[in-house]
């Protein structure tokens, strides 16, 4: 049996983080949900994921300087970013920092699938 890596979510909203559990679950993936930086640091392993969906607009922080701090330690899974507000500013920041895709929220399942499916021939 093949061990498929994980593939690790970080958002605040709940209901987005629920949403995109179910769909990846039903499609097959191992997925972790974090809705906090500090669960992610606390209990995620992006050493070991197949790549990471990272909201940009966390409570505490945000994905893009997650991803920066991982890009610092030598950490660099995939990335696909997701945000419900799409600023010029943000888009290059999110481009600038790393990533497979760039996804505003309400997203299509289809758009997340196929950027997972392009994150995870990257790894």
């Amino acid at each position: 049996m093949v061990l498929r890596k994980p593939i690790l979510v970080l958002d605040d909203d709940r209901s987005v983080l629920k949403a995109v559990e179910r769909l990846l679950k039903v499609r097959g993936f191992d997925v972790e949900t974090f809705p906090t930086i500090e669960t992610f640091t606390e209990r995620g392993n992006p050493r070991t994921a197949s790549c990471l969906v990272l909201d940009i607009d966390l409570n505490e922080s945000s994905g893009i300087e997650l991803k920066c701090k991982l890009n610092e330690a030598g950490i660099a899974p995939p990335v696909i970013f997701i945000t419900g507000r799409d600023e010029d500013v943000t888009r290059r920041a999110a481009l600038s920092a790393g990533c497979v895709a760039y996804l505003k929220k309400p997203f299509p399942s289809k758009e997340l699938l196929d950027a997972i499916e392009a994150a995870q021939q990257l790894h």
